[in-house]
């Protein structure tokens, strides 16, 4: 059941293992990567698709347990990145990305 309300979500999710093997793409996420191979990542390692600046984020996000959020622009699209590791039991399994489109007029709330 948690591939299917996750499968064809309007944002991107890419799950790795904690040695870097691509382990899960929904829809969204083969569709961005398309031009790198799409579904055919599954099973290769992120690290062979990121400059060793990117590689060195990633390794000391799983050492510490941290997050890893930016925004980019491309294509006149803007878009939030969220990566972080994903636990079991408080151990660290991998790392989990979600990328989406950030609304051209996005609301913004301040609640207190």
């Amino acid at each position: 059941m948690t591939d299917q309300f996750i499968k064809e979500i309007p944002v991107a999710i890419t799950v790795s293992d904690k040695d870097g093997k691509i382990v899960f793409m929904n829809d969204k996420s083969e569709k961005i990567f398309e031009k790198y191979g799409g579904r055919d990542l599954l099973n290769k390692n992120l690290n062979d698709y990121h400059n060793e600046n990117s590689r060195s984020i990633i390794s000391k996000m799983l050492q510490d347990k941290s997050t890893n959020a930016y925004t980019i622009e491309k294509n006149g699209i803007k878009k939030m990145i969220f990566q972080s590791p994903w636990l079991a039991d408080g151990e660290v399994m991998g790392m989990i990305e979600f990328s989406f489109e950030i609304p051209e007029n996005m609301s913004h709330f301040i609640r207190g």
